[in-house]
């Protein structure tokens, strides 16, 4: 498998700097929005970006700050696995989605969202982000680093890891969430982890950053 995917990345066209800023923007703007429409309606998500929006409801501190908190320790990984590049664009894109939750939720008012929109909506948002952000090899905090590692060294599809990792935040949802807020959260974790595992398949997109 290990040997098929180097193959493959060896004909594979590199990513142009501007195809590169246009993804990161995109998809922090993607993920950011799906996020605050998850806060807005008190659903949270699996990966760091979970654990922050937990962290927020029970602190009341805000997303932005705890998950650029929560990220730091896995830069060192993100470096030695994976390379100072990816780990510089991971680090911008979380600053960005830091900088861009706190900012979206000055620009946008909801005056009524219902949950379960709020669930498909927010999860595909999200899940789209992260597509774009996986395929210009960015991550976003610290499962998706591993994730992405995982995917590129043994084959492990990225979308089924994640998934498996949310199922388990997502249980330690159980005790701040309503139980009708945990049920439509492990319905949008299993979205945005569907459209990554759909369409991030190892050697169907290969375009390298």
């Amino acid at each position: 498998m290990t040997t098929t995917i180097a193959n493959t990345e060896a004909r594979a066209e590199r990513h142009r700097l501007y195809e590169d800023l246009l993804a990161m923007i995109s998809g922090t703007m993607f993920v950011s929005l799906g996020t605050l429409i998850y806060a807005k309606t008190m659903l949270t998500v699996g990966s760091s970006a979970g654990l922050a929006l937990l962290v927020s409801y029970t602190s009341g501190w805000g997303f932005g700050p705890i998950f650029f908190l929560i990220n730091l320790p896995f830069y060192f990984l993100a470096v030695k696995r994976m390379g100072w590049p990816f780990a510089i664009r991971t680090f911008t894109a979380v600053a960005l989605v830091s900088v861009l939750s706190r900012l979206n939720s000055q620009w946008i008012d909801f005056s009524h969202l219902d949950p379960l929109y709020a669930t498909v909506i927010g999860g595909g948002l999200i899940g789209t982000g992260l597509l774009m952000l996986f395929r210009h090899r960015t991550g976003l905090g610290g499962i998706n680093i591993l994730a992405m590692y995982l995917q590129e060294k043994t084959g492990l599809r990225a979308g089924y890891f994640q998934l498996g990792v949310d199922l388990t935040i997502l249980a330690a949802a159980y005790f701040v969430l309503p139980a009708d807020r945990l049920a439509l959260s492990v319905l949008g974790a299993a979205i945005a982890n569907l459209i990554l595992a759909i369409n991030h398949k190892p050697g169907r997109y290969m375009g390298l950053s």
